[in-house]
């Protein structure tokens, strides 16, 4: 926690994230004062600085562009693996749309069924009482 400073975080599951964030300033700004945030989310290769990297870990150019290229690597699985993840998940949502579609389309056909014999007898029973038939 400092006023200044950089956090990173890896996330293994796709999707949306929340941020949270919370002030231990005496001066709140539900007590009139102002916070004032500002956030740099850097997402995928981009999230890493890599001359920071380079510097702390003592790798060469070429060992720097190998590691940047598994790291590309990875980042291109991930993805294709929640595309995966994404395909699957609304091929089940189509297939329950045209299952509900298909028995929607039953029903109905039976209530027009049920309501075209209950027509007929009805109409029958009318003009038998009023001797037409």
């Amino acid at each position: 926690y400092a006023s200044k400073g950089r956090f990173s975080f890896t996330s293994h599951t796709p999707g949306e994230h929340q941020v949270c964030l919370h002030s231990s300033s005496p001066s709140s700004p539900s007590v009139g004062g102002m916070l004032i945030i500002h956030l740099d989310i850097q997402v995928g290769e981009h999230a890493n600085d890599y001359a920071e990297i380079a510097a702390k870990d003592k790798l060469s150019e070429l060992q720097l562009r190998v590691r940047q290229l598994v790291e590309q690597v990875e980042q291109i699985q991930k993805e294709q693996n929640y595309q995966r993840w994404r395909e699957e998940r609304f091929r089940q949502t189509s297939e329950s749309t045209n299952q509900r579609v298909l028995w929607w389309s039953i029903l109905q056909t039976l209530i027009l069924v049920a309501i075209g014999v209950w027509q007929m007898r009805h109409l029958k029973s009318f003009f038998e009482a009023k001797k037409l038939v």
